[in-house]
């Protein structure tokens, strides 16, 4: 009798959402393996070491920094679709805001599975990354199966440049994606206000701005204050047991829960074969308006009193 009722309850769930959980578990057991992982590409670049690393069909770009080896982007590799962290996840919480992106900029590539997932999901977007190092680029395209022709592009550049000339050029997008971490910290220049206004500047009038960053550190405070004295209230997108948080930040006043439910639930069978689940992403947002969770006096990140000043005062 008890093995009729759960067989029951399994046929009510759908197949679709069975095939999630399975590839779930898989990468769950992949990555709480990667002690054992095989190397596959090294090398040393202007920046970092590189590596690719590959244990029971998951494959991983890292950077060595310090002697301490940061998982960067990880790939299916009979399954490459599917993405595997859950900050990637996290960061299409920004489809609640603006659910149809035109003109999209990536400052951060890694392996370039979000600018693929992107590609498929909106394929007349144009998709711009930009990648400090040429050879997490050169990676990508060989171990990654980055995706590029003439809508989906690349550039070698520092994100802070690439952003001050758009600016110049007055250049529009509808969604852009802070995602630049070198190793275990975020380059100092892409946290301070002046370069996120430079970055609000480039927001179109639906526009949204996903910065992937820490949900504990240091400059937690500081860079919430930061980000909220440039775009007013935005969201934070976290959960309980991941150690990043998405903040999601517009020129237009943010969503009412019922409107981000309504859309959440509008793209939900579109973004499932990708590994998301947007209605439970969508539970995990909550906007500064109601729960702001830094002192008002906390000092804010400049290009004159940046990270590294901080570090001074310990």
């Amino acid at each position: 009798m008890i093995t009729t009722i759960k067989e029951s309850h399994m046929n009510k769930v759908p197949l679709s959402l069975l095939i999630a959980m399975l590839i779930n578990i898989v990468i769950s057991v992949a990555l709480n393996t990667q002690a054992n992982a095989k190397t596959i590409h090294s090398e040393r670049s202007l920046y970092r070491n590189i590596l690719v690393e590959e244990n029971n069909g998951l494959r991983c770009l890292k950077f060595n920094v310090k002697s301490t080896k940061t998982q960067q982007s990880c790939m299916l590799v009979n399954n490459p679709q599917q993405l595997v962290f859950n900050y990637t996840k996290m960061l299409f919480s920004s489809l609640l805001i603006n659910p149809d992106p035109k003109r999209i900029l990536i400052i951060g590539l890694g392996g370039g599975s979000m600018s693929n997932a992107l590609h498929d999901i909106f394929p007349s977007a144009n998709i711009t990354n930009v990648e400090i190092d040429p050879a997490v680029i050169k990676v990508a395209r060989s171990y990654f199966s980055l995706f590029e022709n003439e809508q989906v592009t690349s550039v070698v550049q520092d994100g802070r440049i690439f952003v001050k000339r758009a600016t110049i050029k007055k250049q529009q997008y509808d969604w852009i994606i802070l995602d630049a971490f070198n190793g275990d910290y975020i380059p100092e220049h892409l946290m301070t206000q002046e370069f996120l206004q430079e970055s609000k500047k480039l927001l179109s009038a639906n526009g949204v701005l996903a910065a992937n960053t820490f949900s504990v550190s240091d400059l937690y405070h500081y860079e919430s204050a930061t980000y909220k004295s440039v775009f007013g209230d935005f969201f934070n997108v976290r959960r309980n047991n991941n150690s990043n948080r998405i903040i999601l930040a517009s020129t237009q006043p943010l969503p009412q829960p019922q409107i981000i439910a309504e859309r959440a639930q509008f793209l939900s069978k579109k973004l499932l074969p990708y590994n998301v689940d947007i209605i439970e992403i969508s539970r995990q947002m909550f906007s500064t308006a109601i729960k702001q969770d830094w002192p008002n006096e906390t000092r804010l990140l400049t290009d004159q009193y940046s990270p590294a000043n901080l570090l001074n005062l310990k």
